[in-house]
């Protein structure tokens, strides 16, 4: 019986029974029951200088591969965004190129990709409004001329100079109006960024949650969706239950996703009359489905056979997981991504840009790594151990 060694904060050595794969397949036609994208990460060239400051080098053959991986379990991509190490690492031009290299890997395997706007190319810590205009502007013009989905994501910039409720609604009605094709709003909330505190005008949820809903009003023929990442799921479901009709909900949720993307029993199958409705669930724009993608996949394909039990036993034990790695400080929940990345096989090494693999201790990885264990997110078990043992034993940890 293979066993996996784990440590504790107390600096505790125990051992767990290493658990086999979950023997996921691939699905063999499009996921129908639910739009679910991968946030996903990046990977940097090990030999580059990796370390706090220092501009994204980037091993594209690994990063890219990452995302036809995605794609081949029926998911889509989100790129560029918080999850790629957004105003944590990942600097204006390699953003540039990522979304550039990702809409071309999108359009050879037939997947679908959205992809971060934002105004973090502009150094200035302070702008006017209409610099914000400007700025989300040309980044929205750039990612439509790649071919992707823009996902309007919140602007520290917007967030230091507004004043008010108004200033949101100007930017936005602004930025929507220019827009070619409908795009998703992204409200990010303070555990992922502290620098957005008061977004859309309020402290509160209830009350910035109505500026978010006249703004979609406003310009529905530009919005196709809004990711709420507030780790609120009450907050999510009454957003969800007033949007506009063909106005998606995207989770993203990494505490609470399970329930929010299952819903009631009576949204297991896609509807038969194949509207896009969602008022009782919520689609998917995750972080976490980056670290746990073929059991994702897997949870959904169960959604589309209608077996609600089945999603449940299949994604259900995933969240205790994802709270870990999502842990306050949540902002560093990236680590946890890029190390099961890592386990997984799907990187060289646990390296990541602007020194951001130190972010989480070796107790707190050990954690992920047993949970992983225990919902079967380890894709290649035999492997994940080694890697984990060998990371244990650079560290002093008898193995």
């Amino acid at each position: 019986m293979a066993r996996l060694t784990l440590l504790d904060a107390a600096g505790a050595v125990t051992d767990a029974e290493l658990r086999e794969g979950g023997g996921y397949s691939r699905p063999t036609a499009p996921l129908q029951s639910r739009v679910a994208y991968a946030a996903a990460h990046v990977v940097p060239k090990v030999h580059a200088d990796n370390t706090p400051g220092q501009p994204a080098d980037i091993d594209w053959d690994s990063t890219l591969a990452f995302r036809r991986n995605v794609y081949s379990w029926g998911l889509g991509v989100a790129d560029a965004m918080d999850t790629a190490q957004r105003n944590m690492g990942l600097d204006p031009a390699a953003t540039r190129e990522l979304i550039s290299r990702s809409a071309e890997v999108a359009r050879e395997e037939g997947g679908s990709v959205v992809v971060g706007v934002n105004t973090d190319h502009i150094a200035d810590s302070h702008i006017s409004l209409d610099r914000v205009i400007d700025a989300y502007t040309e980044q929205l013009h750039f990612t439509e001329e790649q071919g992707a989905g823009p996902v309007l994501m919140a602007s520290r910039h917007l967030a230091r100079v507004a004043t008010d409720a108004d200033d949101y609604r100007r930017v936005y009605r602004s930025v929507l109006d220019s827009a070619t094709s409908p795009v998703v709003l992204h409200w990010l909330g303070t555990a992922f960024d502290p620098e957005l505190a008061g977004y859309f005008g309020a402290d509160d949820w209830q009350t910035a949650s109505a500026v978010l809903l006249d703004v979609i009003e406003e310009n529905v023929d530009k919005v196709a969706g809004v990711k709420m990442s507030l780790l609120n799921a009450d907050s999510e479901i009454s957003v969800r239950e007033r949007l506009p009709e063909g106005v998606r909900m995207f989770t993203g949720d990494d505490f609470n996703y399970v329930g929010l993307i299952g819903g009631s029993p009576a949204d297991a199958a896609p509807p038969a009359d194949g509207s896009t409705s969602a008022r009782g669930h919520s689609d998917a724009l995750l972080g976490a489905f980056a670290a746990i993608t073929p059991v994702a996949s897997a949870a959904i394909q169960a959604l589309d056979a209608g077996d609600a039990q089945r999603y449940l036993d299949i994604l259900g034990p995933t969240e205790v997981l994802s709270r870990q790695v999502f842990a306050a400080p949540t902002f560093y929940y990236k680590t946890g991504v890029a190390f099961l990345s890592w386990l997984n096989g799907h990187q060289p090494a646990f390296q990541m840009v602007g020194g951001l693999h130190s972010a989480r201790s070796l107790p707190h990885l050990s954690r992920i790594v047993e949970l992983a264990n225990a919902s079967l997110a380890l894709e290649d078990p035999e492997l994940a151990r080694d890697r984990w043992h060998g990371m244990l034993r650079l560290n002093g940890v008898s193995v």
